[in-house]
């Protein structure tokens, strides 16, 4: 065992000289002085064994291949496992020029990356280097591997942050430091939906993982989608063409460049398109070294890694980091693993739904599949009531949708369905929102009150006003009821004189 150094204790250093030595003695304690260099043996697949290799799980080394085309220098790799006496690492680049006897090298350390304000208005790879031509980006390295905060060192959440799209602001509200899912199938809207509320979070800095995207989509995301907001935001892109490696990295180096403005105190909006890519991948690195497969081919590693990711966001001492995750569900399947597991680990989950984006209603936000689980916490008790009210009367009118699409409904027969008939083109009308169309937290709430009153001035009161007995006024002494306007919903039905057509007067939002 080494002996404490006497420059080790701060306060027995006799001056400035003895505190450099005294750092400078700790450097050469901790520092790995060995050359830990190994052999390729085997290349299978996508992994590469090594032999005779001194390193540790995670911990990031170099290939050196002797004569390989085109140049390039070392590979990167990581340490994926051991078998058989053998390391088993997986490149984060391309395999081209390995050979069985080609040197391996240790580092001692994880990956990092670099982190900085630099970053701001970059567009990065999955490994943190440049992908905009503007030259590396300087700043102190970060390992991508860290423990999310103590959780009982993270404040509550009481605030909500304003995401710009008015149905979430409103309906799905999000606390800043929350972690919801977007869970969609593929093409109903989802990019879009990130760079509206790129554009328009009122959060400090936005940073964008996009794992497993399509190339052609990224210059389209950045330029269309992204537009001016890049100037406050870092973009990390691994497209579906890199290794495995990579595109777990791209995940992990988003949360560690997250981490950097958070523990500067900012407040930041962490973008991840998506997780299932995230977990396809970290499945075929599981696959590769051996892992067993498991539900629908998805290795236990899978289910293991995805809370270390997902718990690193949140709130913390300093700083917090809003988490918006995207899951791309396998044949619009909300129950399929990948969504499953992820939506029991986040604080709440929006839907987006194929049938809205096919009837061009965007965005296809599915409000009544989609539940925030912090809205008592930081919505008033008046903004809960008029939210609850709009999800009832969304809910009435999707239970009879049926009934009044082929003309069998009879308006008068119901009054609650009656009532969802006359508010279903405010409510519409409210819920859809242009891309580039602005919303703010209090332009949400300000439409949501006023849809009530709309509502309220429409139908009638709610259940248990309008009568001393707590019937609602018009509901034919039916208790609970909701009372119908006779003015909102005439006696002959949907699309008969006197039915919806007299419902010009509510058929906006104010």
């Amino acid at each position: 065992m080494i002996e404490p150094l006497p420059w080790d204790d701060p306060a027995q250093e006799p001056g400035a000289s003895a505190g450099r030595l005294g750092r400078y003695a700790r450097a050469v304690r901790d520092a790995d002085l060995g050359r830990r260099n190994g052999l390729v043996a085997d290349v299978i697949g996508l992994v590469v064994e090594a032999t005779g290799l001194k390193a540790e799980v995670g911990e990031l080394c170099h290939v050196h291949p002797e004569r390989r085309r085109g140049g390039g220098g070392a590979v990167p790799a990581e340490v994926v496992g051991f078998r058989a006496g053998r390391t088993l690492l997986m490149p984060l680049g391309e395999l081209t020029g390995i050979a069985p006897g080609t040197t391996v090298t240790a580092t001692g350390h994880p990956f990092r990356v670099a982190v900085g304000d630099a970053l701001l208005g970059r567009v990065l790879d999955g490994l943190g280097a440049p992908l905009d031509g503007m030259g590396a980006p300087p700043g102190g390295l970060r390992s991508t591997q860290a423990a999310p905060p103590d959780p009982l060192s993270r404040p509550r959440i009481t605030e909500q942050v304003g995401l710009g799209v008015r149905a979430l602001d409103a309906l799905v509200p999000c606390g800043r430091g929350q972690r919801l899912g977007i869970f969609a199938g593929s093409g109903v809207g989802k990019s879009s939906l990130m760079g509206m509320i790129a554009r328009s979070t009122t959060a400090d800095v936005n940073v964008i993982a996009l794992v497993g995207e399509r190339g052609r989509e990224v210059r389209e995301f950045v330029e269309r989608d992204l537009g001016d907001a890049l100037e406050r935001s870092v973009v990390v892109c691994a497209t579906s063409d890199q290794p495995a490696l990579v595109r777990l990295r791209a995940a992990y180096t988003a949360t560690a460049i997250a981490e950097h403005f958070r523990d500067e105190g900012k407040d930041v909006v962490l973008m991840m398109d998506s997780v299932t890519r995230f977990a396809m991948a970290q499945r075929e690195v599981g696959l590769a070294i051996g892992e067993p497969p498991a539900t629908r081919g998805y290795t236990p590693s899978v289910f293991a890694e995805l809370p270390r990711l997902l718990e690193r966001t949140g709130t913390a001492p300093s700083g917090s980091i809003t988490g918006l995750y995207t899951v791309l569900v396998d044949g619009d399947d909300m129950n399929e693993p990948v969504a499953d597991a992820v939506r029991s680990i986040l604080d709440g989950h929006v839907v987006l739904s194929r049938d809205l984006a096919h009837r061009n209603h965007y965005p296809a936000i599915d409000v009544l599949q989609s539940v925030s689980r912090l809205t008592g916490e930081i919505s008033t008790a008046e903004e809960r009531s008029a939210a609850a009210r709009v999800r009832g009367l969304m809910a009435d009118y999707r239970a009879r949708e049926d009934l009044v699409a082929i003309g069998a409904y009879q308006a008068g027969s119901d009054p609650r369905t009656d009532a969802a008939i006359a508010m279903r083109d405010p409510i519409e009308a409210f819920l859809r929102q242009a891309p580039d169309e602005p919303s703010t937290v209090a332009d949400a709430t300000s439409a949501l009150l006023g849809l009530e009153a709309r509502a309220d001035a429409a139908v009638g009161p709610t259940a248990g006003e309008g009568t001393d007995d707590g019937t609602a006024a018009g509901s034919g002494g039916v208790p609970g009821a909701v009372g119908v306007a006779a003015s909102a919903v005439g006696p002959g039905g949907p699309g008969a004189p006197g039915g919806p057509a007299a419902v010009p007067a509510v058929a906006g939002v104010a």
